[in-house]
């Protein structure tokens, strides 16, 4: 990891996405680092993390249903200091 302090790549907005999946900007302890961009190609999920994987897409279909129609919405009670989307996914996944 690269330590920078270049005001282009320190900003807010920029230094939690990857850019262009070459490099990847991340924010520890008020630093800012450059890595390199995760290589996934190779890695296989196991048979649990599959099923994981599907279950939190149920999840997500089930949570933009409820924020996409408004009297949902407007009755469905969302956590303190939260969204009804992330509401509505802790609440599907049981959490």
């Amino acid at each position: 990891m690269a330590k920078t302090n270049n005001p282009l790549l320190t900003g807010y907005k920029v230094s939690k996405n990857a850019t262009g999946q070459r490099f990847s900007l991340k924010s520890r302890k008020g630093s800012t680092f450059i890595t390199k961009y995760p290589d996934m190609s190779n890695v296989i999920p196991s048979a649990a993390q599959l099923q994981e994987q599907s279950r939190f897409a149920e999840a997500v279909k089930y949570a933009k249903r409820i924020v996409q129609d408004p009297v949902l919405k407007a009755a469905y009670k969302a956590r303190p200091g939260s969204t009804v989307y992330h509401s509505a996914i802790k609440d599907f996944l049981g959490h």
